[in-house]
């Protein structure tokens, strides 16, 4: 099953759908789907965005993402190897109406009810993937159980919200297509200079009228974004590369004044960039 833009196609009498995504570059388009997404990162890194906030994803990673919430998906792209996602995707409605409001599962309809802005899983993730690679070669009775005890567990573990803000009207074609233009040229261009007449024209909109249209969409400015993605880049910088300076990982993130730099990473990151290699080296 392929994911198209902001739409997904449903196979004929699956309520539950399993795909998975074996590629060297994921499907990166921003988009969004009635269908929440459970997914796990098999093999592969790079950039998520889901919501209003950009984070990075990597091997063993988990992610509920909910109903219509835009995100995408950028792998990285000094990498020549195969990454692996496999999801599972179904709506409250996929199995009855009624079947999440049944006594037999409280705990995974209150569940649920918190993952409309996504989350990441932190704990219990040994057990999520162990059913997660039994999924494939089940039948779909048994893929339903096994997605019932993934949900179990999911239930019981800790998590962390993906995104802080949900707009809850659901974009239009022609919406979604502007907004993933808008998305899809920061990602390429983040790391050089970006003007608000590059990105307004990137949208068709003269620059007032998108900096309203950005901010309504996602609760921030397009400044206050472009600055959490630079600051996303250094950190798996400063994670990967030991060999690069402070200063060079600050250029190379798309900052040209060191001092910038410093205050930003402080602000997100709640510590310095020295603080944050020392602690994740």
């Amino acid at each position: 099953m392929k994911v198209l833009p902001f739409k997904i196609p449903k196979p004929e009498n699956n309520a539950l759908i399993y795909q998975e995504d074996i590629e060297v570059v994921f499907y990166d388009k921003l988009h969004q789907h009635d269908e929440i997404q459970i997914s796990y990162i098999k093999k592969g890194k790079g950039t998520l965005l889901v919501g209003d906030k950009v984070s990075s994803y990597s091997e063993n990673d988990i992610f509920i993402i909910g109903s219509n919430l835009p995100h995408a998906f950028k792998s990285d792209k000094n990498t020549n190897e195969t990454s692996k996602m496999l999801s599972l995707f179904f709506t409250e409605a996929s199995f009855g109406d009624a079947f999440f409001e049944l006594n037999e599962l409280t705990e995974i309809k209150h569940f649920l009810s918190k993952t409309l802005p996504g989350l990441e899983i932190k704990t219990n993730k040994k057990n999520i993937i162990k059913n997660f690679l039994k999924l494939k070669d089940t039948s779909k009775l048994e893929r339903f159980i096994l997605f019932l005890k993934i949900l179990k567990v999911f239930s019981k573990a800790k998590s962390t919200p993906l995104s802080t803000f949900v707009y809850h009207k659901k974009y239009s074609d022609i919406e979604g297509k502007r907004m993933r233009d808008v998305f899809d040229f920061t990602l390429e261009n983040a790391y050089q200079k970006i003007t608000l007449d590059d990105v307004a024209s990137v949208a068709n909109m003269t620059k007032n009228a998108f900096c309203k249209y950005f901010k309504k969409r996602t609760n921030k400015t397009f400044g206050s974004f472009l600055i959490e993605l630079r600051i996303e880049n250094a950190c798996k910088l400063l994670n990967t590369d030991k060999d690069l300076s402070i200063n060079e990982i600050a250029f190379k993130s798309g900052f040209n004044n060191i001092s910038n730099f410093n205050r930003q990473f402080k602000m997100l990151k709640h510590m310095s960039p020295n603080t944050f290699r020392k602690t994740t080296l």
